[in-house]
Parts: structure tokens; C-alpha cells; sequence
């Protein structure tokens, strides 16, 4: 294998076999999230889609490297990894911090000419709409608390301290890197733009997350689930049916 190969092995996951012709999910994880946390989307979508879970620096087998604390430097890592594929229609799949991730990942493809047919953004406020919130400056047990606010944790992992002091440095560092993130309110992407949210998130309210529409040029759709943050976890199914729907037009349309 070489350094490139072992670098991509690093970042791209893929959980099930895909065919050659097959278009791209890429998923985006949440703060704190790894790349495991979309295995049951991979096991719905292969091998009609080749699915790719990011696995950020910081966490389960990447625990040892650094976290990477910027949101835009993280994107620009990301866009260089996504370039070395080859090209396929493709949707982005993220997840809070997630979705502001494939967001700014979609714009840097796009400015080198490629990216994403369609961008679905689940549980995060639109770009430009900000908040101050500084869970990054917390103590330990401000962030746990943060955790359980959210519901985004297994309670048994809330649980074990050994599990947790590995799992809080990836929180704190990405807590800090979609608190510090800022866009400029003119940044928009050419591609579609889905976005999915619960009606009681605490973090992001539905008028925030119409103010997605303002980021594209593109289609643009919403969809309100109940629950809270972590609504994609209440509606899976539903959730996969909404990226079925970004993908068959991207299945149809050619890589360009």
C-alpha cells in the first residue's frame, strides 16, 4: 500500500462493496462522531452506492493524531481527499457540525470545477445564522452535560469513564471547530440542497434551517421531523428514504 493509499484508508471508510458504476454517498459525522455511526447507511445503500464514512482525526483508531480545531481547514482536507477519487455523480450526507462540513466541502469542490449533485444537511442551522455558544470552553463535565442535553451519546458510554475521557479531546476539539466557524452570508453551492431537521433541536430552530435556501443557487427542499437533535436516530427509515430520494437523480445524471 502506498503513503497515498494508507493516507485515504485513514479518512474514507467503507463498510460494504460497491460496483464500479455505482454513485457516491459521502457521510459527514457530528461533532464528536466517527465514521461507525453510518454503517446502517451503508448496509441500506450498497452495492447500488459506493458509501464513504469520514473518519475525522481524533477519534477510535485516529485517537493518537491531533483533532483538527478549524472547520475550514478540516473542509480543505477533506476536498483533497474526495479529488483523489474518481469521478461519480455524489451526495453529501451530514450530520450537525457534519452538515456545515459537506456545505463547505461542496463549495470547495466546486470551485475547483467538480462536487456534489446534492447536499443533504441534517440538524444544523443555516451557514451564516450564529449563535454564541462556547461548549469548547467548558470544563469536562460541561461538555458531558452538553452530551446528555443533546441525547447524542449512549448512555453507557456516558457511563464509562475510560470510553469517555478517550471520546471527550474529539468532542472538545470539534465543539471548537463549529463554534469558531463563521460563513460569509453570500457563500452559496450550485447544487441541491435538502435540509432535515427536528422541530424541538435546541440548536437550530426551523427558521434557521430555512435560512438554507439563502446558500444555493440550486433546488432547495425541507423537511421538518420531530424530535430533537438527534432526530435522525428516531427516524431512520425516514431519514434513508430522504437519501434514496437525493440519490436516484444522481444515479441518472452524469459526472462532470
Amino acid at each position: 500500500m502506498t503513503t497515498a493509499d494508507d493516507t485515504q484508508a485513514r479518512w474514507l471508510r467503507r463498510y460494504h462493496p460497491a460496483g464500479t458504476d455505482a454513485v457516491r454517498l459521502v457521510c459527514f459525522p457530528h461533532a464528536g462522531g466517527s465514521a461507525s455511526f453510518y454503517h446502517p447507511v451503508s448496509a441500506r445503500f450498497a452495492p447500488a452506492a459506493e458509501v464513504i464514512s469520514l473518519q475525522y482525526p481524533g477519534r477510535q483508531d485516529r485517537r493518537k493524531e491531533p483533532c483538527v480545531s478549524d472547520l475550514g481547514t478540516l473542509a480543505d482536507l477533506i476536498t483533497e481527499q474526495l479529488l483523489a477519487l474518481d469521478e461519480r455523480p455524489t451526495v453529501f450526507f451530514g450530520h450537525s457540525m457534519g452538515a456545515a462540513l459537506a456545505f463547505e466541502t461542496a463549495w470547495r469542490l466546486e470551485q475547483r470545477g467538480t462536487g456534489p449533485h446534492t447536499v443533504l444537511a441534517s440538524g444544523r442551522r443555516a451557514p451564516s445564522t450564529t449563535r454564541a455558544e462556547e461548549v469548547h470552553k467548558r470544563d469536562d463535565d460541561g461538555i458531558v452535560a452538553e452530551m446528555k442535553r443533546l441525547n447524542g451519546t449512549a448512555a453507557g458510554v456516558l457511563g464509562d469513564e475510560e470510553i469517555l475521557r478517550m471520546a471527550l479531546p474529539a468532542l472538545r476539539g470539534d465543539y471548537r471547530a463549529i463554534e469558531t466557524y463563521s460563513c460569509p452570508a453570500d457563500r452559496r453551492v450550485r447544487c441541491g440542497l435538502t435540509v432535515l431537521t427536528g422541530e424541538d433541536d435546541p440548536l437550530t430552530t426551523v427558521e434557521e434551517a430555512e435560512r438554507w435556501q439563502d446558500h444555493t443557487t440550486g433546488p432547495f427542499r425541507l423537511r421538518v421531523f420531530g424530535g430533537g437533535h438527534f432526530f435522525l436516530t428516531q427516524h431512520l427509515s425516514a431519514v434513508q428514504t430522504e437519501i434514496g430520494r437525493a440519490l436516484d437523480p444522481a444515479r441518472h445524471a452524469t459526472a462532470s
